[in-house]
């Protein structure tokens, strides 16, 4: 019995030395790609048992402005270039900004609907409302404003955009407020969206239309000196990160 308490006593004094020198990551991730996280993570683990990777979600500027002030991230992966190429012109990033992923974009409609006529669709007298992104305030609005200018639609439709300041509130006002919504492609993978049926309840928006958002990553300046945080770093520029970004949307650099 002594020994068998020994070994139990050995065995938790190992656990605890060993989640002392796990190593720790943390990353601040723009909202859009937390779908995709878990199976990064799940992924990375399997290359690099002994890291843990700790997330902290938040949109780009909220997160840059915490950055700025101090708070204690390894890596910065953006919705957008602006933010990281801004944190490594001031030397708080200490990689240039690299693309991780493309944001793309989505048509999409709580109800079933025809889409034969891709964005002609919007012409309906059906469809009254149609969320977008500010374009003022979001990349993705940005992008999706490009859309239907260039799809020649943008004037006969600007009285029915409603917008929200964000990806997430677009999104809820596409569920909630609008007939249509033109959203981040990605958001269509998570859990409560996969019922949607792609050619009944979406549509992919022809990239040709809009320049597709590039996402930016940056090493900052606390973790300059961490394998670990380097290791996951290199780990999302890779061919298995791609392929599970690929999967959730996203386009490739």
């Amino acid at each position: 019995m002594k020994k068998r308490w020994m070994g139990i006593v050995f065995a938790w004094m190992a656990l605890g030395f060993a989640s002392l020198h796990a190593g720790q990551v943390t990353v601040a991730v723009a909202a859009n790609v937390s779908y995709a996280l878990d199976d990064l993570k799940k992924a990375f683990a399997k290359e690099h048992p002994g890291i843990e990777i700790r997330t902290i979600l938040g949109s780009s500027g909220k997160l840059t402005a915490q950055i700025g002030n101090g708070a204690p991230y390894d890596l910065f992966m953006a919705a957008n270039m602006a933010y990281p190429e801004a944190l490594y012109r001031g030397g708080t990033a200490v990689t240039k900004p690299k693309v991780y992923a493309k944001g793309a974009l989505a048509l999409l409609s709580p109800t079933p609907r025809d889409f034969d006529e891709g964005l002609k669709t919007l012409l309906s007298p059906s469809i009254r409302r149609i969320a977008v992104a500010n374009p003022k305030a979001a990349p993705y609005g940005e992008a999706a404003v490009e859309a239907l200018k260039k799809a020649g639609l943008y004037d006969q439709l600007r009285s029915k955009l409603i917008y929200g300041e964000s990806v997430s509130q677009t999104l809820a006002y596409t569920l909630h407020a609008a007939d249509v919504g033109i959203v981040a492609k990605s958001s269509l993978f998570s859990p409560k969206l996969r019922r949607f049926e792609k050619g009944k309840n979406w549509i992919d928006i022809d990239a040709t239309l809009y320049r597709p958002i590039d996402q930016g990553i940056v090493l900052l300046k606390q973790a300059q000196k961490n394998p670990d945080a380097r290791a996951f770093y290199d780990f999302v520029l890779g061919k298995k990160a791609q392929a599970i970004f690929k999967a959730y949307g996203y386009l490739l650099p």
